[in-house]
């Protein structure tokens, strides 16, 4: 199995996918409970969501592997992103809803760690890095969007319900090209806060990283609220939901990609 797969375009904005993939290696699988096997924690059915990337001839990169693997959104020193919230690090070992993701007496050693991010998390950066570069060498900036989706209510992460779009610029660090007024333009028949701007999500390692609005280096993350695209009961997608979601997904990312020149 590939790490990543990486679709080629043009223009200065990346679309990226750090949590779409559901892939363990089979040496690991072995060790995981059917909890951690489910992947519940995924970000599924995103690359169906945003197929219309192809069209717009936008780049993207899929991660192929499951976050349980390695989280590609965490530091690389494995620091809280969030204080005084629960979390998961580079290598979880509960889920969301606190299952055990491992066996008992499976969990792994430093030695395992240093494999894994060998392996499978520092090439992924390589590469994410090297298309942004590239975007920067020859348009003087880059925009990079960070996909992700999650729950609409995870107890463990936040009270009550979700957002539908979960914008994260880092508090503008990442990202100070003032999205937030065309973004709620475009969005505003969802009703008031439903869209929001580095509230709950701010933004993970990848946001943080790579955006830096002084150098140009402009990111943002949207934590897009699954119950927009599909049925969170049965876990199935649903074409009705995602029709009127991918409309405005592909409204707001055309927006983004040209708000330098607007």
């Amino acid at each position: 199995m590939e790490l990543f797969r990486y679709i080629p375009g043009a223009g200065p904005l990346l679309v990226n996918f750090p949590h779409s993939g559901t892939f363990v290696p089979e040496v690991i699988a072995g060790r995981m409970t059917k909890e951690g096997l489910a992947a519940p924690d995924a970000d599924i059915y995103l690359e169906r969501l945003y197929v219309f990337l192809r069209t717009l001839k936008i780049p993207h990169l899929y991660a192929t592997h499951s976050r349980y693997v390695v989280d590609l959104n965490r530091p690389p020193d494995d620091s809280r992103l969030y204080r005084g919230t629960f979390g998961t690090g580079l290598f979880p070992d509960m889920t969301f809803r606190g299952q055990a993701i491992y066996k008992k007496d499976e969990e792994f050693k430093e030695t395992e760690r240093k494999a894994r991010m060998d392996v499978y998390y520092r090439p992924y950066h390589n590469r994410l890095k090297e298309e942004l570069e590239k975007i920067k060498e020859k348009f003087g900036y880059y925009l990079l969007w960070d996909a992700h989706s999650i729950k609409s209510e995870v107890p463990s992460l936040f009270e009550g319900r979700l957002p539908d779009y979960n914008f994260g610029t880092n508090n503008k660090a990442a990202c100070n090209l003032n999205m937030e007024r065309p973004f709620k333009s475009l969005l505003y028949h969802l009703g008031e806060g439903n869209v929001v701007f580095d509230q709950r999500f701010i933004g993970g390692y990848i946001t943080r990283h790579y955006g830096k609005s002084k150098e140009k280096r402009y990111a943002l993350q949207l934590e897009l609220s699954q119950k927009t695209y599909m049925d969170e009961l049965t876990g199935e997608y649903s074409p009705e939901k995602s029709v009127l979601t991918m409309a405005l997904l592909h409204q707001l990312i055309t927006t983004y990609q040209k708000t330098i020149i607007m």
